[in-house]
């Protein structure tokens, strides 16, 4: 039995909820310092020859708007909303990079999905202070970065993935994740 199967797996899941708009507004921010006076931003995307809220930021969420609303609907309700073209690929470069900055802590990181990185953190913690102060520490360090982040550490990608969502930075011990969940 190698050591490797005696450690019990420790996944963390890194979701960048506001991914799109989040690259956008901080390369306006790199621009310009007045970015606290700018609308709501909104990016979309055509789906069924409608144009349809692909990405909303903050703003446009406290007044209402959310992912897969129809542009017309948005601009009904927002009429001084700032609306850009969705850039997948450029959001893929930007997760790309999130993942590289990432290997300071595991050589072990994933895409999962367009907002999502997995890291596997097994073993790894200790070096860091421990699994709360490791995911503490990169949610603080991305978040500083202009990130809108929820992250979660447990023992499965598939608990790690809930727990971000739903409970954000919350570290589950190996076995107890269907309890947390």
């Amino acid at each position: 039995m190698s050591a490797s199967s005696k450690t019990p797996r420790r996944i963390m899941a890194l979701w960048f909820p506001r991914l799109p708009t989040d690259r956008l507004q901080r390369r306006e921010q790199a621009q310009q310092s007045s970015a606290l006076e700018a609308p709501p931003l909104v990016l979309v995307t055509k789906v069924n020859n409608a144009l349809r809220l692909s990405a909303v930021d903050r703003r446009a969420t406290l007044q209402g708007l959310t992912i897969g609303q129809p542009l017309a609907n948005a601009r009904a309700m927002l009429p001084t909303l700032k609306v850009v073209a969705a850039n997948e690929p450029a959001d893929l470069k930007l997760l790309t990079g999130i993942a590289d900055w990432c290997d300071r802590f595991t050589p072990f990181v994933a895409l999962d999905g367009p907002r999502r990185l997995l890291l596997d953190v097994t073993g790894v913690a200790h070096l860091f202070g421990g699994e709360q102060a490791m995911l503490d520490r990169i949610r603080e360090s991305l978040q500083a970065q202009g990130f809108a982040l929820r992250s979660a550490l447990a023992g499965t990608a598939a608990a790690a993935r809930a727990l971000a969502r739903y409970r954000d930075g919350a570290v589950v011990a190996s076995g107890e994740e269907g309890q947390a969940i």
